[in-house]
């Protein structure tokens, strides 16, 4: 595999791609929406929720952790996970952006 040159593109542009990584399959997405409808939750509790094994919903749980969108506390034998509310709005805003900068063509070649 080649070098990805990730310093070659914007901060900016990196941490899209990185949000946009951890939103790329349903079940972490999934899981973003239980955990945004609560406080926070047990990792038992989002696997009973979610048509995946433990084993399944724990690396999409790590991925999302490592983005940065949740973070997870350990309590007792149990981990308890909840959004990470300043990474959500800087992801927000980073993905709002991109958004924000497409302006409509005009031209009917376009």
């Amino acid at each position: 595999m080649g070098i990805s040159k990730l310093e070659d593109f914007t901060v900016r542009d990196n941490k899209v791609s990185a949000y946009a990584k951890a939103l790329s399959h349903p079940a972490r997405v999934a899981i973003l929406r239980l955990l945004a409808s609560r406080s926070s939750c047990m990792c038992g509790d989002i696997v009973d929720e979610l048509p995946l094994s433990q084993s399944t919903v724990s690396q999409h749980l790590k991925e999302l952790k490592e983005s940065g969108l949740i973070k997870g506390s350990i309590l007792g034998a149990k981990v308890c996970y909840c959004i990470d509310p300043v990474a959500w709005e800087a992801a927000k805003s980073y993905i709002n952006g991109l958004f924000d900068d497409y302006s409509p063509c005009i031209d009917l070649l376009c």
